[in-house]
């Protein structure tokens, strides 16, 4: 399905971890419309979704918002991880461990304008703002989970996205 909408991915191994982490039934995701940096193995259930918020609600509110349908770089603060949830101690395995997550932080425009979730979720700027917000929004339609600056301090500076229990949207 991945290939049949225009993404470019590569197959990637089965691997499991004795603490419970795993990248099953992954892919690298090589080339989905705009280069997002920082992106490992991702589940396929979680990068048709991301691949299609990609090219077709990034692009769409970048038009919206600053009339210019160019995102040059998306900035991600990755996907697999083995660690917990928040990354506290004691907490149940996060997403993230099991290439089900990827976290997104800001986003850079034609002409080198970059935009940041941590600097413009509350920007005095609204088409800043408007643009993060309906990204938000966007990806509320699309993965089981969206957590952003609302949500929580530990996600003030990114947008997350999973596929595990939900949904829920903040």
């Amino acid at each position: 399905m991945l290939r049949a909408e225009g993404s470019q991915v590569e197959a990637l191994p089965d691997r499991r971890f004795d603490n419970g982490c795993s990248a099953t039934s992954a892919v690298k995701l090589v080339a989905i419309g705009i280069p997002v940096t920082n992106l490992g193995a991702v589940k396929c259930t979680l990068a048709a979704p991301f691949s299609r918020w990609v090219r077709e609600d990034v692009t769409a509110q970048a038009r919206r918002w600053f009339g210019t349908a160019y995102v040059d770089r998306i900035e991600s603060f990755g996907s697999f991880a083995c660690r917990p949830v928040n990354n506290q101690a004691g907490n149940r395995l996060s997403e993230h461990g099991h290439a089900n997550a990827i976290d997104i932080a800001a986003f850079r425009l034609k002409g080198g304008r970059r935009i940041t979730v941590k600097d413009g979720w509350n920007s005095d700027d609204p088409q800043v703002r408007g643009f993060l917000r309906a990204l938000h929004r966007a990806a509320c339609a699309r993965f089981s989970v969206v957590l952003g600056p609302d949500a929580n301090a530990l996600h003030n500076d990114h947008f997350h996205f999973d596929m595990g229990r939900g949904p829920y949207c903040r």
